[in-house]
């Protein structure tokens, strides 16, 4: 059978329309994300230097009174006004409120990011169209070659983004590094990663190609969202650190870090996400391991990457135990798991491209050994 011969070329060119499409929508987003952040409040300094100084004297009689109550005077309606919310740092050492978001809470700023979620929601549609179009070019799951992760794992990447809007989380900040990053690896995977649809070898038309790769693209996009917030959390503990010890931001750190959420609410949305897949990864390791038996004959071969997908489970393992220790919560807990994320990245992008193995790709394609990424 000529197995190039299966490729719907329609298909696949409708495929790469609907991808460069998507990055067209995407830049626009790109552009309305700046724009919810420039054109949103920029808070003052003193909101949140005014938290960080506000003595446990204040906040235990604040706390004694309660809320304050009004009463309008003509319904007789009781109307509680809300108590402001502060969250405890990482570190224990003081309490911040979450900053406005990247709106600045201002009319003007949530119009330019409410524009910016329904391009990136248009954005995602097209990318997926492009995706599915690709797997439907050749019959089989669109992750067999890297510029096939690389768009999958961007419409995954998105997804989850969109999943948590959904869910009513706070995790618009995540907007615009999310945008930025997407866009630069499509452009990768346009360029340098870009191959051709083709088919892979009968041996690898396996269901564990659906579960296992599906699973591992999954785990790389919630690992990308626990480590975008860790790096925010460094910076944003950085501040209130300075702001703590009388110090003065500069500009750029007052527009933009004061509206993120506090360092305490960063470290724990990291930690929350990257614990809550961890046992998703420790299952993608298995099932390859699985599968590994059904193509190869073994289970596990210490190939590069089986080997870098130990390493980033021990990695993450590592931080999530460190991250429930007492002694190694914050700053230090954010480093492992940030070094844990670049595992990750290695075994993605360095084990595929540049270390020969059962899963290397020779030609950064399907190339000759024929293989998936994971």
């Amino acid at each position: 059978m000529n197995l190039a011969a299966a490729t719907n070329e329609n298909l696949a060119n409708v495929s790469n329309t609907l991808i460069y499409s998507s990055m067209a929508v995407y830049t626009l987003a790109f552009f309305a994300y700046i724009a919810e952040w420039l054109f949103g409040s920029r808070s003052k300094v003193g909101r949140t230097a005014a938290a960080l100084t506000a003595t446990d004297t204040a906040k235990a009689a604040k706390a004694k009174s309660g809320p304050a109550v009004t009463v309008n005077k003509a319904g007789g309606t009781a109307v509680l006004e809300r108590p402001e919310v502060v969250v405890r740092a990482a570190s224990g050492s003081r309490d911040v409120p979450d900053g406005p978001g990247a709106h600045g809470g201002t009319e003007q700023g949530d119009l330019y990011g409410r524009i910016a979620i329904s391009l990136t929601l248009l954005a995602f549609a097209i990318e997926a169209g492009g995706v599915l179009t690709r797997a439907l070019s050749v019959q089989r799951a669109p992750w067999g070659n890297m510029y096939e992760f690389n768009i999958t794992f961007t419409t995954v990447a998105t997804g989850v983004y969109l999943a948590l809007l959904a869910l009513k989380k706070n995790v618009r900040w995540l907007g615009l590094p999310l945008i930025t990053t997407v866009l630069l690896d499509l452009g990768l995977a346009v360029t340098v990663l870009y191959t051709a649809s083709d088919q892979l070898v009968p041996a690898l038309h396996s269901y564990w190609l659906y579960i296992h790769v599906s699973t591992a693209i999954f785990c790389g996009a919630v690992f990308y969202v626990g480590a975008v917030s860790t790096i925010l959390y460094l910076f944003k503990d950085s501040f209130e650190n300075k702001l703590a010890s009388g110090g003065t931001p500069g500009r750029f750190a007052n527009s933009v870090l004061d509206r993120l959420p506090s360092a305490a609410s960063l470290d724990k949305f990291a930690y929350r996400v990257n614990a809550a897949v961890f046992p998703l990864w420790t299952f993608t390791i298995i099932a390859g391991a699985i599968w590994a038996g059904d193509a190869w004959g073994r289970y596990w071969g210490w190939d590069p990457k089986e080997t870098w997908s130990f390493i980033t489970w021990v990695a993450y393992a590592c931080y999530l135990h460190a991250r429930a220790t007492a002694g190694w919560k914050g700053r230090k807990a954010a480093y492992l798991a940030l070094i844990a994320f670049g595992c990750w990245l290695f075994n993605y992008y360095g084990v595929n491209i540049f270390v020969s193995g059962k899963h290397s790709y020779a030609d950064v394609g399907l190339g000759a050994l024929q293989s998936v990424g994971f």
